[in-house]
Order: C-alpha cells, then structure tokens, then sequence
C-alpha cells in the first residue's frame, strides 16, 4: 500500500499515535516515530527519534530524511485547569509555532503529504441540535486549544499553497477507545462503582469517535488522491445522547447504569453555581458531526460500531481494574 520510503509520526507515545504505528506496521509500512520516551520494542518496519517537547525550535532535518508523508499529532492537549500564566500564549508557542516549523521543514526535504490531526474545537464548543457541523461551516474556536488549532490549521494550508506539498487535516470529536484517560475513563470508574448518577433524563446528542474509526481515516488519508488538500470531520456516524452513552457503556462493562432522571434546567443552574458551567456544557450540550463529506470522497466508512467499540473499551478498563 505504501513505498518504501517512511512515515513520519509525531506524538508516536500517545493515546491515538501509538494505535495509529500499531496499524501502519501491520500494513507492512515503514514508520519514523517521534517520541519522548522509549516504550517501543525494536521490531521491524520501526524507526525511532527521542525528541523533548514540541518547540518552535527543534531541528526536525535528520529526522524527516528519506520521509514521504508526515502525520502530526503532537500537540499541547486542551487541560480544563490550565496553570499557565498566559495559556493561549502557551498554546501557540506549541501548537502553532511549534507546528508550523515542522511543516517548514518537512516541504524543504520533500515531504509529498502532511497529514495534521487538529480538532473539532476549531468549529466550535457546540451545535444547535439536529444542526451538525461540517467542513466548510465557518471556523468558530471559543477556547485557547481550538484558537491555537485553527490558527495552526491556517498557517499549514498558507505554508502548502507556497510550497505544493499536500496537505490534509482532520477535525475529530472526542475519541475513545482502549486506555483512554480524562472524563471517559471518570464516567466508567463511576459505572463500574455502582455510583448512581442524575443523568437519566439527558436528551442531548453528541458525536463521538471511536480510536480504531480515527486511526482508519487516517491511514485513508495518507494515499487517497481525492484527500489532498480537504479537510475533514470523522465520527462513529450514531450520536448519543448522554444518558444513553451511559446506559450502552454500563451494559459494555457488565454494569447497570443507575441513573435518576433529575431536569437538566436543575443541573444546569446547580452546575453554574458550582463553578463548573464548562463541565454542565459537555454532559447537557449537544455537538454534533458530519462526517459525510469522507464518506463521499473518500469512500471511507467506521470500521466498528459503537457497541463494538465501546465494548473493547470497556473490555480494556476491566482488564486492568480487575486484576
């Protein structure tokens, strides 16, 4: 499927990197991964380079030699605590400097495709229900993250119409999968307790993506003539609403779901008062995704359901929580 010349991964150690190498290497690629941290054993096919932290400085020449195609997926991750005194300065400095470098150098050693894993945040923190977005809405970033991605975005697709190298980008919602850490892994943790939860009556409806539905997108964007130059949204195609995420991830995990269907608007104000609107907004908004302009293009479709993957993730959570 791919020449024999590498694929250059940053972000090689990451949630969605490291299961991205594991597909490469089973379709017989040649992959450079950047890491920062040794957690690779030698096997064939697998190039290693040790980097610190993405900085607008990093001499990237050795690394991108003998590269023809590029996915960057290191990043400086959205955090709901950020300790930074000035935390778009912060994100800039990593996700658009630091970026943009790279992409520097990747066209001046020929790099024919770079594939750039942003965010859904570039277009925004929600949608009016029934209303999804897609790739040609309007770029509407609330926070420092999806500011700094988007800002990211524009730079790459400037750098690529002066230098012909290709380009691809992908807005993804929140992905899950095995391992997967933050407010998913908190949900299960929650679930697997037995802690019951004023979310049953919840009628929002979000996108999701599940890591293996990503990671296959992805390996379709490396080669497909008709991806040069799009950019593209990806989810598993089936939005839920919280409750039911909850009910189909209890059932995955061998839990019933104990949910008391207290009113949003209750939730919503307690929420408020507490401080934590921005948390209110993830479980009672609505964020949906388009991801039909892949379909149409690409000829891409997920790979799992929904169930299925939601079942390998559960089957990952206790895998370790039962031992």
């Amino acid at each position: 499927m791919f020449s024999e010349k590498y694929i250059f991964v940053t972000g090689g150690t990451g949630f969605v990197g490291s299961a991205f190498i594991k597909r490469l290497l089973q379709d017989n690629a040649f992959v450079r991964a950047a890491v920062r941290r040794e957690i690779y054993e030698l096997q064939k096919g697998l190039d290693l380079v040790q980097v610190g932290d993405l900085t607008p400085d990093i001499d990237w020449q050795g690394a991108l030699s003998g590269v023809d195609l590029v996915v960057h997926l290191a990043a400086r991750v959205h955090v709901m605590h950020d300790e930074a005194v000035d935390p778009l300065a912060e994100f800039r400095r990593v996700n658009v400097e630091g970026t943009l470098n790279l992409v520097r150098q990747a066209a001046l050693a020929g790099v024919r495709r770079f594939v750039f894993v942003s965010s859904i945040k570039v277009n925004g923190e929600s949608t009016v229900l029934g209303k999804p977005f897609s790739a040609h809405d309007k770029p509407d970033p609330q926070d420092p993250y999806g500011i700094s991605k988007y800002e990211a975005e524009r730079g790459l697709l400037q750098l690529a119409s002066e230098t012909g190298m290709e380009v691809v980008i992908i807005r993804p919602p929140l992905v899950y999968g095995p391992g997967v850490k933050a407010n998913f892994a908190s949900m299960m943790s929650w679930l697997d307790r037995g802690i019951p939860l004023p979310l049953g009556a919840v009628h929002n409806q979000r996108s999701f993506v599940a890591l293996d539905n990503l990671v296959d997108l992805m390996v379709a964007c490396l080669d497909h003539p008709a991806a040069a130059n799009q950019t593209f949204l990806v989810s598993d195609g089936e939005d839920l609403s919280a409750t039911e995420l909850l009910q189909r991830m209890g059932r995955a995990l061998g839990k019933p779901a104990r949910l008391i269907p207290v009113p949003v608007g209750v939730m919503q104000v307690a929420a408020n008062l507490l401080g934590k609107g921005a948390v209110a907004q993830r479980l009672f908004g609505s964020l949906q995704v388009d991801s039909s302009k892949a379909r149409a293009l690409l000829g891409w479709k997920p790979v799992v359901t929904v169930d299925e993957a939601l079942q390998k993730t559960a089957d990952a959570f206790n895998a370790v929580h039962k031992k």
